[in-house]
Protein backbone atom coordinates (compact mmCIF):
# COMPACT_ATOMS: atom_id res chain seq x y z
CA UNK A 1 0.00 0.00 0.00
CA UNK A 2 1.33 3.53 -0.90
CA UNK A 3 2.93 5.67 1.62
CA UNK A 4 0.13 9.08 2.60
CA UNK A 5 2.41 11.77 3.29
CA UNK A 6 1.14 13.89 6.51
CA UNK A 7 2.42 17.38 7.04
CA UNK A 8 1.28 18.60 10.95
CA UNK A 9 1.61 22.27 11.22
CA UNK A 10 1.82 24.15 14.60
CA UNK A 11 3.27 26.78 16.17
CA UNK A 12 2.70 26.81 20.09
CA UNK A 13 3.56 24.75 23.18
CA UNK A 14 0.67 23.48 23.59
CA UNK A 15 0.06 22.20 20.18
CA UNK A 16 3.23 20.78 20.60
CA UNK A 17 2.50 18.85 23.27
CA UNK A 18 -0.20 17.49 21.92
CA UNK A 19 0.41 16.65 18.85
CA UNK A 20 3.74 15.00 20.03
CA UNK A 21 2.42 11.50 20.94
CA UNK A 22 0.48 11.29 17.48
CA UNK A 23 3.53 11.77 15.59
CA UNK A 24 5.57 9.63 17.64
CA UNK A 25 2.68 6.77 17.08
CA UNK A 26 2.28 7.66 12.90
CA UNK A 27 6.74 7.90 12.75
CA UNK A 28 5.85 3.25 14.33
CA UNK A 29 3.99 2.92 11.04
CA UNK A 30 6.88 3.74 8.45
CA UNK A 31 5.23 0.58 6.19
CA UNK A 32 2.21 3.05 6.04
CA UNK A 33 2.82 6.68 6.91
CA UNK A 34 5.19 9.92 6.03
CA UNK A 35 5.53 12.28 8.75
CA UNK A 36 7.02 15.80 8.20
CA UNK A 37 6.50 18.51 10.53
CA UNK A 38 5.99 22.38 9.85
CA UNK A 39 6.33 24.65 13.02
CA UNK A 40 4.97 28.24 12.22
CA UNK A 41 6.69 29.15 16.27
CA UNK A 42 4.13 31.76 17.14
CA UNK A 43 5.53 31.02 20.58
CA UNK A 44 9.18 30.27 19.80
CA UNK A 45 10.90 29.56 23.29
CA UNK A 46 8.08 27.94 24.91
CA UNK A 47 7.33 25.84 21.29
CA UNK A 48 11.73 24.93 21.50
CA UNK A 49 10.85 23.03 25.07
CA UNK A 50 8.77 20.97 24.24
CA UNK A 51 10.41 19.61 20.59
CA UNK A 52 13.69 18.91 22.43
CA UNK A 53 11.31 17.26 25.56
CA UNK A 54 9.28 14.42 22.68
CA UNK A 55 13.10 14.43 19.92
CA UNK A 56 11.16 16.31 17.29
CA UNK A 57 12.95 17.81 14.63
CA UNK A 58 11.06 19.88 12.01
CA UNK A 59 11.43 19.66 8.58
CA UNK A 60 10.54 23.37 8.04
CA UNK A 61 10.84 26.10 10.53
CA UNK A 62 9.16 29.25 9.20
CA UNK A 63 10.28 31.38 13.14
CA UNK A 64 7.46 33.63 12.78
CA UNK A 65 7.73 35.17 16.41
CA UNK A 66 8.33 38.78 16.49
CA UNK A 67 7.85 41.33 19.21
CA UNK A 68 4.11 43.19 19.17
CA UNK A 69 2.63 41.35 16.02
CA UNK A 70 -0.99 41.32 16.44
CA UNK A 71 -3.05 38.68 15.45
CA UNK A 72 -3.95 39.98 11.78
CA UNK A 73 0.16 40.21 11.23
CA UNK A 74 0.48 36.60 12.31
CA UNK A 75 -2.51 35.63 10.34
CA UNK A 76 -0.85 36.96 6.98
CA UNK A 77 2.73 35.60 7.67
CA UNK A 78 1.66 32.20 8.24
CA UNK A 79 -0.71 32.45 4.99
CA UNK A 80 2.03 33.74 2.95
CA UNK A 81 4.69 31.57 4.74
CA UNK A 82 3.05 27.94 4.22
CA UNK A 83 2.90 28.65 0.49
CA UNK A 84 5.75 27.75 -0.54
CA UNK A 85 5.97 24.59 1.93
CA UNK A 86 2.78 23.26 0.83
CA UNK A 87 4.36 23.33 -2.42
CA UNK A 88 7.42 21.72 -1.65
CA UNK A 89 5.87 19.18 0.68
CA UNK A 90 2.98 18.29 -0.93
CA UNK A 91 0.96 16.00 1.24
CA UNK A 92 -2.16 13.63 0.99
CA UNK A 93 -3.29 15.86 4.33
CA UNK A 94 -2.64 18.57 7.33
CA UNK A 95 -2.75 17.72 10.64
CA UNK A 96 -3.81 20.79 12.56
CA UNK A 97 -4.66 21.22 16.57
CA UNK A 98 -7.05 22.80 18.14
CA UNK A 99 -7.82 26.65 18.37
CA UNK A 100 -4.54 28.90 17.36
CA UNK A 101 -4.20 31.40 15.15
CA UNK A 102 -1.49 28.61 13.28
CA UNK A 103 -4.42 26.42 13.17
CA UNK A 104 -6.36 28.89 11.28
CA UNK A 105 -4.04 30.08 9.06
CA UNK A 106 -2.77 26.17 8.55
CA UNK A 107 -6.18 24.91 7.40
CA UNK A 108 -6.74 28.20 5.23
CA UNK A 109 -3.90 28.00 3.44
CA UNK A 110 -3.76 23.92 2.97
CA UNK A 111 -7.56 25.21 1.68
CA UNK A 112 -6.06 27.02 -1.14
CA UNK A 113 -3.78 24.39 -2.20
CA UNK A 114 -6.65 22.42 -2.35
CA UNK A 115 -4.71 19.52 0.39
CA UNK A 116 -7.79 18.17 3.07
CA UNK A 117 -7.40 18.82 6.65
CA UNK A 118 -7.89 16.65 9.48
CA UNK A 119 -8.39 18.76 12.95
CA UNK A 120 -7.44 16.98 15.87
CA UNK A 121 -9.19 18.20 19.30
CA UNK A 122 -12.27 19.19 16.86
CA UNK A 123 -15.48 20.47 18.47
CA UNK A 124 -14.60 22.20 21.50
CA UNK A 125 -17.44 25.04 21.49
CA UNK A 126 -18.26 27.81 24.33
CA UNK A 127 -21.49 28.82 22.08
CA UNK A 128 -19.89 32.60 22.46
CA UNK A 129 -17.68 33.78 19.53
CA UNK A 130 -15.57 36.21 21.77
CA UNK A 131 -14.63 34.00 24.79
CA UNK A 132 -12.35 32.71 24.36
CA UNK A 133 -10.92 35.01 21.47
CA UNK A 134 -10.23 34.34 19.40
CA UNK A 135 -9.95 30.51 19.93
CA UNK A 136 -14.00 30.02 19.70
CA UNK A 137 -13.78 30.86 15.85
CA UNK A 138 -10.84 30.11 15.08
CA UNK A 139 -11.89 26.43 15.81
CA UNK A 140 -15.32 26.64 13.87
CA UNK A 141 -13.58 28.14 10.68
CA UNK A 142 -11.30 25.16 11.02
CA UNK A 143 -14.16 23.05 11.61
CA UNK A 144 -15.76 24.63 8.44
CA UNK A 145 -12.77 23.70 6.30
CA UNK A 146 -11.56 20.13 7.88
CA UNK A 147 -13.24 17.13 6.19
CA UNK A 148 -11.45 15.24 9.36
CA UNK A 149 -12.46 15.41 12.65
CA UNK A 150 -10.93 13.86 15.74
CA UNK A 151 -13.38 14.84 18.54
CA UNK A 152 -11.84 14.20 22.38
CA UNK A 153 -15.48 13.43 23.53
CA UNK A 154 -18.99 12.71 22.85
CA UNK A 155 -20.28 16.35 23.28
CA UNK A 156 -17.78 17.65 21.54
CA UNK A 157 -18.80 14.86 18.32
CA UNK A 158 -22.46 16.30 19.10
CA UNK A 159 -21.35 19.99 18.70
CA UNK A 160 -20.22 19.16 15.37
CA UNK A 161 -23.35 17.01 14.20
CA UNK A 162 -25.51 20.17 15.47
CA UNK A 163 -23.32 22.22 12.70
CA UNK A 164 -24.20 19.95 10.11
CA UNK A 165 -20.61 18.26 10.11
CA UNK A 166 -21.30 14.46 8.24
CA UNK A 167 -21.13 11.76 11.36
CA UNK A 168 -18.72 10.11 8.63
CA UNK A 169 -16.42 12.33 9.21
CA UNK A 170 -16.27 12.50 12.59
CA UNK A 171 -14.22 10.28 14.98
CA UNK A 172 -14.34 10.23 19.32
CA UNK A 173 -10.61 9.52 20.14
CA UNK A 174 -10.29 11.15 23.52
CA UNK A 175 -7.71 13.85 24.05
CA UNK A 176 -4.20 13.59 23.13
CA UNK A 177 -2.96 15.52 25.66
CA UNK A 178 -3.88 12.61 28.47
CA UNK A 179 -1.30 10.65 25.56
CA UNK A 180 1.60 13.25 26.82
CA UNK A 181 0.94 13.94 30.14
CA UNK A 182 1.04 10.03 31.09
CA UNK A 183 4.15 9.50 29.11
CA UNK A 184 5.98 12.24 30.71
CA UNK A 185 4.90 11.29 34.23
CA UNK A 186 6.08 8.17 33.38
CA UNK A 187 9.63 9.28 32.93
CA UNK A 188 9.46 11.22 36.31
CA UNK A 189 8.16 8.26 38.31
CA UNK A 190 11.00 5.46 36.91
CA UNK A 191 13.71 7.80 36.90
CA UNK A 192 15.06 8.82 40.51
CA UNK A 193 17.79 11.23 39.41
CA UNK A 194 14.92 12.79 36.77
CA UNK A 195 13.03 13.61 39.96
CA UNK A 196 16.20 14.56 42.43
CA UNK A 197 17.07 17.38 39.78
CA UNK A 198 13.44 18.39 39.84
CA UNK A 199 13.34 19.12 43.34
CA UNK A 200 16.65 21.06 43.13
CA UNK A 201 14.93 23.10 40.36
CA UNK A 202 12.54 23.69 43.12
CA UNK A 203 14.44 23.66 46.49
CA UNK A 204 12.44 26.97 47.63
CA UNK A 205 9.42 25.22 48.06
CA UNK A 206 8.40 23.96 51.30
CA UNK A 207 7.40 20.60 51.34
CA UNK A 208 5.11 21.65 54.59
CA UNK A 209 3.04 23.96 53.06
CA UNK A 210 0.09 23.23 50.97
CA UNK A 211 1.21 24.25 47.06
CA UNK A 212 -1.43 26.04 44.83
CA UNK A 213 -0.23 25.96 41.15
CA UNK A 214 -1.06 29.19 39.16
CA UNK A 215 -0.96 30.26 35.43
CA UNK A 216 -2.95 32.94 33.26
CA UNK A 217 -2.70 34.24 30.16
CA UNK A 218 -5.98 34.76 28.35
CA UNK A 219 -6.60 37.61 26.54
CA UNK A 220 -9.77 38.29 27.78
CA UNK A 221 -8.80 38.75 31.31
CA UNK A 222 -6.22 41.09 31.09
CA UNK A 223 -6.84 44.14 32.62
CA UNK A 224 -9.02 44.66 35.33
CA UNK A 225 -10.18 40.78 35.27
CA UNK A 226 -6.08 39.72 36.20
CA UNK A 227 -6.19 42.47 38.79
CA UNK A 228 -9.14 40.86 40.34
CA UNK A 229 -7.05 37.13 40.31
CA UNK A 230 -4.15 38.97 41.62
CA UNK A 231 -6.54 40.44 44.50
CA UNK A 232 -7.89 36.73 45.09
CA UNK A 233 -4.89 35.09 45.58
CA UNK A 234 -3.30 37.83 47.91
CA UNK A 235 -6.84 36.96 50.40
CA UNK A 236 -6.14 33.47 50.16
CA UNK A 237 -1.99 34.08 50.87
CA UNK A 238 -3.92 35.85 53.92
CA UNK A 239 -6.28 33.50 55.37
CA UNK A 240 -3.29 29.86 55.04
CA UNK A 241 -0.15 30.66 56.17
CA UNK A 242 0.78 27.34 55.42
CA UNK A 243 0.25 27.86 51.58
CA UNK A 244 2.76 28.75 48.99
CA UNK A 245 2.08 29.56 45.73
CA UNK A 246 4.17 29.26 42.11
CA UNK A 247 2.41 31.21 39.77
CA UNK A 248 4.85 30.73 35.81
CA UNK A 249 4.21 34.46 34.47
CA UNK A 250 3.60 34.63 30.68
CA UNK A 251 5.78 36.74 28.65
CA UNK A 252 3.07 38.43 27.11
CA UNK A 253 3.84 42.21 28.99
CA UNK A 254 -0.09 42.57 29.58
CA UNK A 255 0.32 39.69 31.18
CA UNK A 256 3.87 40.88 33.28
CA UNK A 257 2.89 44.41 33.97
CA UNK A 258 -0.45 43.53 36.07
CA UNK A 259 0.66 40.19 38.39
CA UNK A 260 4.60 42.25 39.07
CA UNK A 261 2.23 45.38 39.71
CA UNK A 262 -0.36 43.80 41.93
CA UNK A 263 1.33 40.49 43.37
CA UNK A 264 4.99 42.35 44.01
CA UNK A 265 3.59 44.74 46.42
CA UNK A 266 1.96 41.93 48.82
CA UNK A 267 3.70 42.10 52.05
CA UNK A 268 7.27 41.05 52.69
CA UNK A 269 6.15 37.51 54.70
CA UNK A 270 3.64 36.75 52.09
CA UNK A 271 6.38 37.23 49.35
CA UNK A 272 7.93 34.96 51.17
CA UNK A 273 5.46 32.83 50.10
CA UNK A 274 4.74 33.72 46.35
CA UNK A 275 6.92 32.03 43.86
CA UNK A 276 6.34 34.04 40.23
CA UNK A 277 8.71 32.36 38.47
CA UNK A 278 9.61 32.62 34.34
CA UNK A 279 7.55 30.15 32.05
CA UNK A 280 8.08 26.72 32.88
CA UNK A 281 9.49 23.94 30.67
CA UNK A 282 6.43 20.92 30.25
CA UNK A 283 8.55 18.55 32.25
CA UNK A 284 8.66 20.81 35.22
CA UNK A 285 5.63 22.03 34.93
CA UNK A 286 4.06 18.41 35.03
CA UNK A 287 6.21 17.64 38.17
CA UNK A 288 4.54 20.96 39.85
CA UNK A 289 1.20 19.76 38.87
CA UNK A 290 1.75 16.20 40.62
CA UNK A 291 2.85 18.19 43.68
CA UNK A 292 0.15 20.71 44.12
CA UNK A 293 -2.58 20.29 46.37
CA UNK A 294 -4.74 22.46 43.92
CA UNK A 295 -4.49 24.05 40.65
CA UNK A 296 -6.18 27.80 39.62
CA UNK A 297 -5.90 27.98 35.59
CA UNK A 298 -7.14 29.98 32.61
CA UNK A 299 -5.49 27.34 30.93
CA UNK A 300 -7.59 24.56 28.13
CA UNK A 301 -5.23 22.05 28.30
CA UNK A 302 -4.57 22.27 32.38
CA UNK A 303 -8.55 21.50 32.94
CA UNK A 304 -7.45 18.50 31.25
CA UNK A 305 -4.53 17.88 32.37
CA UNK A 306 -4.79 18.49 36.14
CA UNK A 307 -8.12 15.88 36.38
CA UNK A 308 -5.94 13.28 34.90
CA UNK A 309 -3.63 14.03 37.85
CA UNK A 310 -6.41 13.85 40.67
CA UNK A 311 -5.97 17.57 40.98
CA UNK A 312 -9.11 19.41 41.29
CA UNK A 313 -8.70 22.87 39.15
CA UNK A 314 -10.14 26.54 39.70
CA UNK A 315 -10.65 27.86 36.12
CA UNK A 316 -11.13 31.56 36.16
CA UNK A 317 -13.26 31.84 33.38
CA UNK A 318 -16.70 32.54 33.22
CA UNK A 319 -17.47 29.99 30.27
CA UNK A 320 -15.23 27.26 28.97
CA UNK A 321 -15.05 25.06 25.68
CA UNK A 322 -14.68 22.20 28.07
CA UNK A 323 -18.01 21.76 30.00
CA UNK A 324 -17.28 17.87 30.62
CA UNK A 325 -14.79 18.54 33.67
CA UNK A 326 -17.20 20.58 34.81
CA UNK A 327 -20.46 18.32 34.46
CA UNK A 328 -17.51 15.54 35.73
CA UNK A 329 -17.03 17.93 38.82
CA UNK A 330 -13.33 17.97 38.38
CA UNK A 331 -13.32 21.51 37.38
CA UNK A 332 -15.25 24.45 38.83
CA UNK A 333 -16.00 27.67 36.77
CA UNK A 334 -14.97 30.96 39.13
CA UNK A 335 -14.72 33.52 36.84
CA UNK A 336 -12.69 36.94 37.43
CA UNK A 337 -14.51 37.52 40.60
CA UNK A 338 -12.07 37.97 44.05
CA UNK A 339 -14.26 36.75 45.92
CA UNK A 340 -15.43 34.01 43.98
CA UNK A 341 -11.79 32.66 43.97
CA UNK A 342 -11.31 33.14 47.16
CA UNK A 343 -14.32 31.19 48.38
CA UNK A 344 -13.77 28.17 46.15
CA UNK A 345 -9.86 27.94 47.22
CA UNK A 346 -11.08 28.01 51.07
CA UNK A 347 -13.23 25.11 50.88
CA UNK A 348 -10.32 23.06 48.99
CA UNK A 349 -8.54 24.40 52.17
CA UNK A 350 -10.80 23.22 54.94
CA UNK A 351 -13.34 21.15 53.36
CA UNK A 352 -11.91 17.64 52.97
CA UNK A 353 -15.36 16.14 51.40
CA UNK A 354 -15.39 18.45 48.86
CA UNK A 355 -11.91 18.12 48.08
CA UNK A 356 -12.82 15.18 47.58
CA UNK A 357 -15.56 15.15 45.46
CA UNK A 358 -12.91 17.37 43.01
CA UNK A 359 -10.03 15.05 43.11
CA UNK A 360 -11.88 11.73 42.56
CA UNK A 361 -14.09 12.63 39.95
CA UNK A 362 -14.14 10.45 36.93
CA UNK A 363 -11.94 12.48 34.05
CA UNK A 364 -13.62 12.74 31.00
CA UNK A 365 -10.71 12.94 28.56
CA UNK A 366 -9.76 9.93 27.93
CA UNK A 367 -7.40 7.27 28.83
CA UNK A 368 -3.69 7.80 27.26
CA UNK A 369 -4.39 6.07 23.56
CA UNK A 370 -6.01 8.91 22.09
CA UNK A 371 -2.86 8.88 19.35
CA UNK A 372 -2.88 5.09 18.74
CA UNK A 373 -6.70 5.64 17.68
CA UNK A 374 -6.19 8.26 15.57
CA UNK A 375 -3.19 6.04 14.05
CA UNK A 376 -5.60 3.38 13.06
CA UNK A 377 -8.07 5.74 11.28
CA UNK A 378 -5.70 7.40 9.40
CA UNK A 379 -4.65 4.27 8.14
CA UNK A 380 -8.02 3.77 6.69
CA UNK A 381 -8.24 6.66 4.67
CA UNK A 382 -8.18 6.77 1.38
CA UNK A 383 -6.05 9.54 -0.60
CA UNK A 384 -5.57 10.88 -4.03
Amino acid sequence: MALQKLLFIFGTRPEAIKMAPLITQLRQRPDRFEVQVCVTAQHREMLDQVLKLFDLRPEYDLDLMTAGQDLTDLTCRILTGLKPVLAKSRPHRVLVHGDTTTTLGASLAAFYAKIPVAHVEAGLRTGDRYAPWPEEMNRKITTAIADLHFAPTERARQSLLAENVPDSQIHVTGNTVIDALLAVVGKVRIDAGMRDLLGQQFNALDSEKKLVLVTGHRRENFGVGLENICQGLLRVMERFPDTEIVYPVHRNPSVQNTIFQFLGNASEEVRGRLHLIDPLDYLPFVYLMERSHFIITDSGGVQEEGPSLGKPVLVTREISERPEAVAAGTVRLVGTDATRLFDDCERLMTDPDFYSSMSQAHNPYGDGRASERISDILREVTFQ
